[in-house]
């Protein structure tokens, strides 16, 4: 049973895309382009998604002809698992769509999705603290979710952050929003105060900030750093990844530096308990009864993000995977 197509803007439909995790859904979007009709953010690959778009292409009379262009706020497999689906469905039905990311979640997506890894991701969770069995079904559902992401689209196209770009009768300037990605656009109509904001803000739950083997280096500085810059800005709706619509976007804003400041102090107090590797703060700071693999290595990647901002602050020190009070 697919969710129901959402009119949420002049032109813009909100496209509820079933996941396999406790998450449930992830907003996509479809937007009425010069001739036809764009897609923000594709959902992963599943037969459940294939079906929901096939529902919302029926329900509004679309052809997968009728999309010409795929653009993605950023590469995480909810948001890019569809883009090669999607992309083929265009082809075979005699389109054409190219699929559209900013530079840095490009490079993610080779790295991440499109490429081999070597890299001992069990041996990385198990340095940090993880136990060994809870390290290796980590590992093994990041291969499950990776094969989530095939096809991949036969190319990505770059947008540059701060550029404009013509979506219908809307012109957007691309907003790169970092912390929860490294290359996270958000697509900011100044004319009509609306935001496409992907997983930077976000109603009733908190945007993962983690850190990642492949991460630029302190993301939750530059997440704290962005929400200071983004409070000011002249947002009547925002349309956000997952959950509710934001109608209040400084008020969440505000929300969400509270619940870091918040998890800073959790985090700080674990510290200080004699918890000395990222999982065992994460068992402090997190209810975890319930986690399953996928939600631990989120769960492990916060805590870690909320350690180095502590380090930044000079109120913890660190030695190779270790944290101590300074």
């Amino acid at each position: 049973m697919t969710a129901p197509l959402i009119p949420v803007a002049e032109g813009i439909y909100q496209v509820p895309i079933p996941l396999p995790f406790a998450l449930r859904i992830v907003n996509c979007y479809l937007l009425r382009d010069h001739d036809g009709w764009a897609v923000l953010d594709t959902g992963i690959n599943t037969a459940q998604g294939q079906a929901a778009w096939r529902a919302a292409w029926g329900e509004l009379g679309v052809q997968p002809r009728h999309i010409q262009r795929i653009f993605l706020t950023h590469v995480h497999p909810d948001h890019y698992g569809l883009a090669g689906w999607l992309q083929a469905q265009v082809t075979a039905d005699g389109g054409q769509a190219e699929v559209y990311a900013s530079p840095r979640e490009i490079q993610q997506a080779r790295l991440i999705w499109e490429q081999e890894s070597t890299f001992d991701f069990a041996a990385y969770l198990m340095r940090h603290g993880m136990p060994d069995d809870m390290a290796r079904a980590v590992d093994s559902g990041l291969d499950d979710t990776r094969t989530m992401t095939l096809p991949h689209p036969a190319a990505l196209r770059p947008l540059e952050p701060d550029s404009t770009l013509d979506i219908g009768a809307r012109r957007f300037k691309l907003l790169l929003a970092q912390g929860h990605a490294d290359g996270q656009l958000m697509f900011y109509d100044e004319r009509d105060a609306l935001l496409l904001s992907g997983d930077h803000v976000l109603m009733h739950i908190t945007p993962n900030i983690g850190i990642w083997t492949e991460t630029d280096p302190h993301p939750l500085r530059r997440y704290l750093q962005s929400l200071e810059t983004l409070r000011h800005l002249p947002v009547r709706l925002a349309l956000p990844g997952h959950k509710a619509l934001i109608h209040d976007w400084s008020g969440r804003i505000r929300e969400l530096e509270q619940h870091h400041d918040e998890r800073l102090h959790h985090t700080l107090q674990a510290v200080h308990d004699g918890h000395t590797d990222a999982y065992h703060v994460a068992l402090r700071i997190f209810q975890h009864v319930r986690f399953t693999p996928h939600e631990w290595r989120f769960a492990l990647a916060e805590a870690l993000a909320h350690l180095d901002e502590l380090v930044l602050r000079g109120q913890i020190a660190q030695e190779g995977d270790r944290f101590a009070l300074a």
